[in-house]
């Protein structure tokens, strides 16, 4: 599936969810779709779970 259709359907779904449910709606849709994302990337390998849990590194030179 083309990256143009997961728009389409994403943009749909957030304009159904609009429209229908309110505003709160369209937040609750617009956050699933950024987590489904998410995982999604994950699973394809695209993303390791060291890219959201860093260290704090200093870059300073000091100790």
């Amino acid at each position: 599936m083309s990256m143009a259709v997961v728009g389409l359907m994403a943009g749909m779904a957030l304009g159904f969810a609009g429209y229908f449910g309110g505003f709160g709606a369209f937040l609750l849709v617009a956050a699933l779709g950024a987590v489904g994302f998410v995982v999604g990337r994950f699973l394809e390998g695209d993303l390791e779970v060291g890219d959201f849990i860093r260290g704090r590194e200093r870059g300073d030179g000091r100790r």
